[in-house]
């Protein structure tokens, strides 16, 4: 059965130019990569859970921010794997450098029998619309290009 995510876009203006709060995955996986390897602050919603408030509650377990404001329907779409994830956007700021999140653990090396801890997310950052492109996952870029449509600004 497909997973189901829900997540929220941070979002604030900058000299004039709408910027997003993307994060990086932590982990080993995408320890290396840069280029498509940030996303919506997102996880994977309870069983009964509101999908707006499975969206808060992820979002503050990735950052460490509890998220405040009037939050504008991005709606869902869908990753390759099937994976439907849901957003919203709203307008906020903070330093991604003292933002913390929560933690996992996994075996690693692979077949090694020993469980390592690492960060959900390892690092995250403002960026413009334009350079965001670059850095989102191919599968969220539609967000951005919902939220600029959308956006109050």
């Amino acid at each position: 059965m497909a997973k189901t995510s829900a997540g929220l876009l941070m979002y604030r203006e900058r000299n004039g130019q709408m910027e997003v709060l993307l994060v990086h995955l932590g982990g080993p996986f995408w320890k290396n990569n840069d280029r498509e390897a940030w996303f919506v602050p997102k996880g994977e919603i309870n069983p009964g859970e509101d999908l707006l408030d499975a969206a808060k509650r992820e979002f503050q377990e990735e950052t460490g921010l509890v998220p405040r404001g009037d939050f504008l329907s991005l709606g869902s779409l869908k990753h390759k794997s099937g994976k439907t994830v849901y957003a919203w956007a709203f307008a906020g700021d903070c330093d991604p450098k003292s933002l913390k999140s929560n933690t996992f653990e996994m075996e690693w090396p692979p077949k090694s029998g020993r469980l390592a801890t690492f960060t959900e997310i390892d690092r995250a950052g403002f960026f413009t619309l334009e350079a965001a492109r670059d850095k989102i996952h191919p599968a969220e870029f539609e967000f951005l290009s919902r939220l600029k449509k959308i956006s109050p600004r």
